[in-house]
This record gives C-alpha cells, sequence and structure tokens, in this order.
C-alpha cells in the first residue's frame, strides 16, 4: 500500500484540541505517515510529537497548512470523508491502492470546494457519528488493521492483555 496522509480543515485550537489530537493519534496508529492541519497549532503539535517520540514511528504533523494548495498539488488519490457521499464499501472497490492519499477530514463545515476537488466523497454510514470515527473506520477497511501492531522502534511499549495496563520500556 502506498503512503497516506490526512488534511484536517476547520480545527478550531480552542474548541477542537483533543478531537484533533484524537484524529491525529487514530491516523497514526492505522498507519498513517502524517498529518496536515489547516489552523496552525503549536500545542498540538507538540502532543503529537510527544507521543511519536514515545510510541515511536515516523508520523510527522504540520500545522497552519493551506489545504486548497496541499489538495492541489497532492501527487495521488484525494479521498474526502463526509456522510454525503458515495457508501465505503463501493468506494473502496474503486480507489487505488497503489497511489498515495490524503484523506480530507472536516471538523467543521466544510467549503464545497472540497467535495469538488476530491477525487472520491466517501460516506461512512449515514448517521451523525464523529471524524475520528469516519477516520478509523475507513482507514481500518481500507488498511485491514496491518499498523495496529506493528513495531516502530518505540521507546515504551504497550503489551496487550486480558486485565490491566502494561507499559513497558524497551531496551536500547
Amino acid at each position: 500500500m502506498a503512503e497516506i496522509r490526512i488534511m484536517r480543515i476547520g480545527h478550531r485550537p480552542q474548541r477542537d484540541k483533543r478531537v484533533t489530537t484524537h484524529v491525529a493519534l487514530s491516523s497514526r496508529a492505522l498507519g498513517a505517515k502524517g498529518i496536515y492541519v489547516d489552523t496552525e497549532d503549536r500545542v498540538l503539535e507538540e502532543n503529537v510529537k510527544s507521543v511519536c517520540e514515545r510510541f515511536g514511528g515516523d508520523f510527522f504533523i504540520h500545522t497552519g497548512v493551506k489545504w486548497k494548495e496541499t489538495v492541489k498539488k497532492f501527487d495521488g488519490v484525494v479521498v474526502h470523508l463526509t456522510m454525503y457521499g458515495q457508501k465505503m464499501n463501493e468506494a473502496l472497490e474503486k480507489i487505488p491502492k497503489d497511489k498515495d492519499m490524503l484523506i480530507v477530514v472536516g471538523a467543521e463545515k466544510v467549503p464545497p470546494e472540497v467535495y469538488e476537488k476530491a477525487h472520491f466523497n466517501v460516506s461512512v454510514g449515514n448517521q451523525p457519528h464523529s471524524e475520528i470515527a469516519a477516520l478509523s473506520i475507513f482507514m481500518y477497511s481500507l488498511t485491514s488493521g496491518n499498523a495496529l501492531y506493528e513495531d516502530r522502534n518505540a521507546r515504551f511499549t504497550v503489551i496487550p492483555n486480558e486485565r490491566g495496563k502494561t507499559v513497558v520500556e524497551v531496551p536500547r
């Protein structure tokens, strides 16, 4: 599978800080290479980078990125997640897996231009839900969840177990 990147549109730092953090962390856990956020937010950047330093991987975050320019210049497939698009299962059959992908996720009302510029407008269900859920469901379906347990050369790792929380420092 080619690289997946996320474009977060409409981030409002005071209102959306936890939601956008979770969009970034979910995309990272499910194998995205990085996230662009249209509003500059250094605190968000530091929080996500901190997780990457502790739990590994080469995920990037850039804030203050112009979405129109990013979408226009992107050399690959642009997928916009929206309640109003084509059913996800139908779209997944058509979306090329061998091309880099930019997944656009909105926070507030998404400008009509996003619908026009996207190669695919994909609906993850037809009921109101969060962008975190939509992104996670879509990426899991796209990648079969392959990245969830991959080795990321981390300082810390979580050991799955039936009860309790086990986080261990990885010897270097």
